[in-house]
């Protein structure tokens, strides 16, 4: 059976007798009726939802607006982007024109059709209609242009079900001089993907529908000479409604509006679009007359790492502008706002008409446009004056989740006398987001199962069956302790601040879950003596996804303690001999409960502050005793490391036992790690800073610092307490007693504590100590960048040649800043970036005070320079300097395609880095005789050796000898992606 749209009107296909009839008559293909009717349009696509679908037949509905009294169009072409064209057959219309409320002068046409694709891929189906209305004011001779719009769809089985975006709000609209002119397409996409708007310009296809059309397919139907691919252009002299070039000598301005986007009156007009709501917004036309704009509605597929784009629809509308003394309706709708699935979404929208002595208020009429109408409703109760009102009304259902808002446009439309044709209609419009997320899961418990034996301790979660039967995965977090944490009332999920971890997740049908402490797939178990709490939260089916708020919180406690690491701390700095003390408390069992098994301690080591799992390796062999709870680790560079530690509490069983070995892990603690600089170009003061990773608390007891110097031997003596964070601190010695230019080290010696165990409050950890000369800073050095120079590159015959690459020449000097800084200056250091902005990387280091970089593919970037002191002290960097690649392009008129390796492929002869060339070629009958897209990747840009794979190149032979057409279409590789087209002839000779 054929299928046809929800709503979209009757079967797609009439009698192929009756259709061959029809043709006969008009002696034309469908379509090619030359007519100035056409307003505005777009086609919506969607898969083959039937019985026994086909993946790749695709269902589509074309809306086109028409001015009433020309052609009647009862018949289109469509191209459907696979090569082929529904020249033979035609598309019908469903029903006749249907006037459009609201603009008397203009009809409706709806046309519904399907096509069966050969493979999966990417097609653009394309509507060539001939021609525009008379009299488009922003662009050249709009009844001479061709109406072009098109859909972009992706078949790939990995989609599943797909439908491009509904467009519910018409796309003929109407607005006033000088008062700001709003649309929004209300566009709804039913799998919940994501939609992003932009502007691009109106189209046409220069050859209109004969010249498009291949013959093949239309044998015996006034074939056409193409290949049924359009290649659509910008419409001559397009440009956007509020551009000056539109209406020279009246320059337009913006009026007083609240926005968005808040006009600010008498500066330049604008006019934009909403990349997320699609609101247009003009602000505000001028001069009154007829404009044409088009935007593309992109469609984004949320998948695993990101989005996707799978398609986009490009709307052509049209904006009837008079000049009138009506003043356009205010319209008032409720304030954005989320819901839980279940819950009915009511709202009272309202709106008042303009009025002035010479235009009083009328009546308005409120509409509402959204993919949700129905199942929700929008009823007006009254139109005024003074106040129009009207309802919304809707039950969601857990259907209804969604990671997207749902919009809801309103549209408020005066009703001025209809017999004074100056005083148009005029509208306000207003978009309403509603987000609907999911319940929370309920009745969460949790209950500790403590381990015996080789077992580890485990908490069982269970739940009751989530109340939404399409949510996917249930997601479990945990934290040690219970949290404050109190979800808004559509906060889904569990925020990182709340202090939860993820451990787990499962199908959203399940209702339990053991938390065994899993890490790289080895059960660690849970700690004795904390008290673990849990949350759960489900997340919904993509494409529209979302997610639920997250359940209460689960708490279970588990009895004895764990060991716990309580000291890592340097007692000698050295780089050979540094020593560390270690030291830690003994396990415990429930009372009156022994330990099973042999109790060992496994005590291991990594350098740095953050090591992996794997970095760790032991330092001894395994104590065996449980008194023994400290080690002195020597021999460590503990002048240029900093070391952490982690211990292991293991139970383990003789052999024939089948229990498995029992493995308490503590969490790392690494020892505390000090650095001194000197604080001031004056060198009056020096900083002194720390940082450490561990499981204690040092933040509620002051550190102390330690001092010795000047010059060597003496003792330390501690000059000072500061305050510390989680992860370390910054203290700045300012005593009046330091000199400059003499060497002062300084150690830190942190005081830690367990908070639930009073025991453990004073844990004191040295750092190693660290010495430093108290200097000034080096002067920042002043940089210079010898500039490419484009204009000899772009006169070169060639450029580049092959493996032919770009240098960049850069010279400093010291400047003067800061007051007071050091002049003596060991070595600097050269940073590099290759974009206009983004983090610096280290080039090089040298002694120069010049720096030649070579081997560059583009001679673009940015540099910074660094000056450096024997003792390794760092100045501040230079200024950034810049330069960006040069844009120029050049492309033979000749090449001999004969295989002797000279001149054999069509390349640029002369360019600039390229980012990007999208190359076209063309014979002179307008056929494309080849197509490539070519990237900085690929070394040799277009590459074109004569053949191709359309047009006249069949199983790889060449083209015949001639002049063609091409058109490149090229991005630049400089900061801004410079965008150009070159449009020209080669001639192939062979």
């Amino acid at each position: 059976m054929k299928q046809t749209f929800s709503s979209w009107g009757r079967p797609l296909a009439r009698a192929a007798a009756l259709a061959l009839l029809v043709l006969a008559g008009l002696s034309l293909r469908p379509g090619a009726a030359r007519a100035s009717h056409i307003r505005a349009g777009d086609i919506q696509a969607k898969v083959d939802t039937t019985a026994n679908p086909i993946p790749r037949r695709i269902f589509f509905k074309m809306v086109l607006y028409s001015t009433l009294g020309t052609v009647d169009e009862d018949k289109v072409t469509i191209f459907f982007g696979d090569g082929t064209s529904s020249c033979k057959r035609g598309i019908d219309r469903v029903g006749g024109r249907r006037p459009m409320p609201g603009i008397p002068d203009t009809g409706l046409n709806i046309y519904t059709f399907e096509h069966t694709f050969p493979a999966s891929g990417t097609f653009v189906v394309s509507y060539i209609g001939e021609n525009r209305i008379d009299g488009v004011l922003n662009m050249d001779r709009s009844v001479d242009r061709s109406f072009f719009i098109s859909t972009t769809i992706q078949i790939d089985p990995t989609l599943g079900l797909n439908r491009s975006p509904v467009l519910t709000a018409p796309a003929v609209d109407r607005g006033a001089v000088n008062q700001v002119f709003l649309h929004n397409p209300g566009a709804y996409d039913a799998d919940g993907d994501s939609l992003g708007y932009s502007l691009v310009p109106c189209q046409y296809e220069p050859r209109g529908v004969e010249g498009t059309v291949g013959g093949a397919p239309c044998t015996g139907l006034a074939a056409g000479t193409g290949n049924n691919q359009p290649v659509p252009l910008p419409c001559p002299g397009y440009r956007l409604p509020n551009d000056p070039a539109v209406t020279p000598g009246t320059p337009a301005f913006q009026v007083a509006y609240a926005g968005p986007p808040v006009g600010v009156p008498r500066a330049p007009a604008i006019f934009e679009i909403d990349p997320r709501t699609g609101q247009i917004t003009w602000n505000s036309p001028d001069e009154n007359g007829i404009y044409n704009v088009a935007f593309e509605i992109r469609e984004y597929r949320r998948v695993s790492g990101g989005h996707r784009l799978i398609g986009s629809v490009i709307r052509d509308m049209q904006i009837i502008v008079a000049g009138t003394e009506n003043l356009r309706p205010t319209i008032a709708i409720p304030a954005d706002l989320c819901v839980v699935a279940g819950q009915r979404v009511t709202g009272t929208v309202t709106a008042t008409d303009g009025s002035s002595p010479t235009s009083p208020r009328t009546a308005v009429t409120l509409f509402a446009y959204a993919g949700i109408i129905p199942p929700a409703t929008f009823v007006q109760t009254s139109t005024g004056p003074p106040l129009a009102q009207g309802t919304f009304n809707w039950l969601t259902d857990c259907n209804s989740v969604a990671q997207q808002p749902y919009q809801v446009v309103f549209k408020a439309q005066d009703n001025p006398n209809p017999a004074t044709p100056t005083n148009p209609a005029l509208i306000d419009e207003r978009t309403w987001r509603i987000t609907v997320v999911g319940p929370p899961p309920q009745n969460l418990r949790a209950a500790p199962a403590v381990g015996t034996g080789g077992s580890p301790n485990s908490a069982v979660l269970t739940w009751n069956i989530y109340s939404c039967a399409n949510a996917r995965t249930m997601y479990i977090y945990r934290k040690v302790g219970p949290s404050g944490f109190v979800p808004g009332p559509c906060d889904t999920g569990v925020p990182a601040s709340a202090g939860y971890a993820l451990v787990g997740s499962v199908p959203a049908n399940t209702t339990t879950f053991t938390d065994f402490n899993t890490v790289n797939n080895t059960r660690l178990g849970l700690e004795r003596g904390q008290t673990y709490c849990y949350r759960i939260y489900a997340d919904f089916q993509l494409p529209k996804g979302g997610a639920s708020i997250a359940s209460a919180e689960a708490c279970a406690a588990f009895p004895g303690r764990a060991a716990l690491l309580t000291n890592v701390d340097v007692e000698a700095t050295s780089a050979t001999a540094g020593r560390i003390a270690v030291r830690w408390t003994q396990p415990r069992t429930a009372p009156g409960v022994p330990f099973e098994g042999t109790p060992t301690y496994v005590l291991s080591r990594a350098a740095g502050p953050n090591p992996t799992v794997a970095a760790f390796a032991p330092v001894r062999a395994p104590f065996t005793a449980l008194t023994d709870t400290s080690y002195a680790d020597t021999g460590l560079n503990t002048q240029d490391l900093q070391y952490t530690y982690k211990l292991e509490f293991v139970l383990s069983f003789p052999a024939g036992d089948p229990r498995p070995a029992f493995r308490e892990a503590t969490a790392p603690a690494s020892s505390v790690r000090v650095s001194a600089v000197p604080a001031n170009p004056a060198a009056t003061a020096i900083r002194v800073s720390w940082t450490y990773n561990v499981p204690w608390d040092n933040t509620a007891q002051p550190v102390r610092i330690y001092r010795r110097g000047p010059g060597p031997g003496g003792s330390f003596v501690q000059v000072a307490t500061a305050t510390t964070g989680a992860t370390g601190g910054t203290y700045t010695d300012a005593d009046l007693a330091l000199r400059k230019d003499e060497t002062y080290c300084y150690y830190v010696q942190t005081n830690g504590r367990y908070a639930n165990l009073a025991f453990l409050s004073s844990l004191f950890n040295r750092s190693q100590e660290r010495c430093v000369l108290l200097t000034s800073p080096p002067c920042t050095p002043v940089l210079a960048l010898q500039p490419t120079n484009c204009d000899s590159l772009a006169s070169l015959q060639e450029f580049p040649a092959l493996n032919q690459t770009y240098t960049n020449r850069l010279r400093w000097r010291l400047g003067s800043a800061p007051d007071g800084c050091d002049t003596r200056v060991a070595s600097y250091n050269v940073f590099y970036r290759p974009t206009a902005t983004g983090r610096f990387a280290l080039l090089g280091n040298t002694t120069q005070t010049s720096y030649v970089h070579s081997g560059l593919d583009f001679s673009g970037g940015c540099y910074a320079v660094q000056a450096v002191t024997a003792s390794g002290l760092a100045s501040d960097t230079s200024n950034v300097a810049c330069q960006d690649n040069c844009v120029f392009f050049k492309l033979p008129n000749i090449f001999t395609p004969t295989g002797d390796g000279i001149n054999d492929v069509f390349r640029p002869k002369n360019s600039s880095p390229i980012r990007r060339i999208h190359f076209q070629a063309f014979n002179r009958w307008g056929v494309k005789v080849f197509e490539n897209t070519t990237t900085a990747a690929d070394r040799v840009l277009i590459n074109w050796n004569g053949g191709g794979p359309v047009g006249e190149s069949v199983a790889g032979k060449k083209v015949s000898d001639g002049i063609y057409y091409y058109l490149a279409e090229v991005e630049f590789a400089d900061f801004a992606n410079t965008r150009r087209t070159y449009k020209g002839w080669v001639e192939i000779v062979r």
